[in-house]
């Protein structure tokens, strides 16, 4: 069988989460080919670009290039691809154009965050951001979109339900949920040693993984922070400016607030090793990888209290979001502070560990 799968949603230099699951399910098919697993024996791959930069973070694959998903040629994606007769097309996301394609296609729906939150993403051109706004006010676009597919995938139980409530396909509709990297997921022992030496620290630290988009209600964390002097809070990701000023306005940012602007994932890495835990006050997610990422580093998870981190996460510690970001700071440092408790920490650590055991690649 003949299968492309469309990496062009690759960022440059870095992943988001799109990203980072395109590359993830490439490597692991990879894997399966180069280990002559018997699941791979008839598989042809091959991955499609739209800028030879993001080879840097694809695995070592053949790939064809052809438009930019979001650019005019778009609609013509499908024409594009069938001179090269694949079987089966694979979409991380569910925009690729179809007309008048000769293959099987598979598109892929993260989430609905968008129909609750509708601001697109700031990366984006303006006319895409335009469009992304007019296409979340109905979902008959959607419906449109998914139903031009051969079959559908979400990324989790929590959204493959919301699809059925709201009758968006007619198509098989399949869960294939993030992971943790292959080999990341350390030992028992291994996780209790570094919880240990972590608690030699002078300070504490926490970390947040993700964007800062207002859904993922970073301002409850860092109100948090007001109250916890012997605590250090990591912004990882790579922060817009107006967003960085918007928070330095309101005073939100203080000094026990550090703000990398993006990190590698080595550096990412290093810092789940250390942090006394990782955290995220997030309204909505279709999945949350950075909550395994940390449990499969043997960091405690002090996350959302909403269905979807129940479902990959149910050993997590939680706390409320429900309501304006003041409403709950007081909640957050409680539960932040539960994992002083050496009982409670290593509880949800070795817990945390048997969540993440049961997603892979």
């Amino acid at each position: 069988m003949k299968l492309m799968v469309d990496a062009r949603y690759t960022r440059i230099g870095f992943h988001d989460g799109i990203s980072r699951y395109t590359a993830s399910l490439l490597g692991a098919l990879k894997t399966l080919i180069d280990t002559g697993d018997e699941a791979a024996a008839d598989l042809d791959l091959t991955m499609i670009i739209s800028d030879e930069r993001q080879l840097d973070m694809l695995p070592d694959l053949p790939h064809v290039k052809i438009c930019s998903p979001t650019g005019p040629l778009e609609p013509t994606a499908s024409l594009q691809l069938n001179k090269y007769a694949p079987d089966v097309v694979f979409s991380p996301m569910q925009t690729i154009g179809s007309t008048g394609r000769k293959f099987k296609l598979i598109l892929t729906l993260h989430d609905l965050i968008y129909y609750s939150h509708p601001t697109p993403p700031g990366f984006l051109p303006a006319p895409v951001r335009v469009g992304w706004r007019l296409f979340h006010k109905t979902y008959t676009p959607q419906r449109f979109l998914l139903n031009h597919g051969d079959a559908v995938v979400t990324v989790s139980e929590s959204t493959a339900s919301l699809i059925r409530e709201h009758e968006l396909t007619t198509k098989p509709l399949f869960v294939v949920p993030n992971a943790p990297q292959p080999g990341s997921v350390v030992s028992r022992q291994t996780a209790l040693e570094r919880a240990t030496t972590r608690e030699e620290q002078p300070v504490k630290h926490l970390v947040y993984m993700g964007s800062f988009m207002p859904y993922k209600n970073v301002e409850t964390l860092l109100l948090a922070m007001r109250s916890l002097p012997d605590y250090r809070l990591h912004l990882l990701s790579k922060m817009p400016p107006q967003r960085l000023v918007q928070l330095t306005d309101e005073r939100l940012i203080g000094e026990n607030v550090e703000v990398h602007n993006g990190v590698s994932d080595e550096e990412y890495q290093q810092l789940l090793r250390q942090a006394h835990a990782l955290v995220t006050a997030s309204r909505e997610e279709g999945y949350g990888l950075p909550v395994v990422e940390a449990q499969a580093a043997g960091c405690p998870a002090v996350i959302s209290d909403i269905p979807i981190f129940r479902e990959i996460a149910p050993h997590a510690v939680f706390a409320p979001v429900d309501g304006a970001p003041e409403a709950h700071a007081a909640d957050w440092v409680k539960a932040i502070r539960s994992l002083e408790d050496t009982a409670v920490r290593e509880r949800v650590i070795i817990d945390g560990l048997s969540d993440v055991r049961r997603y892979s690649w």
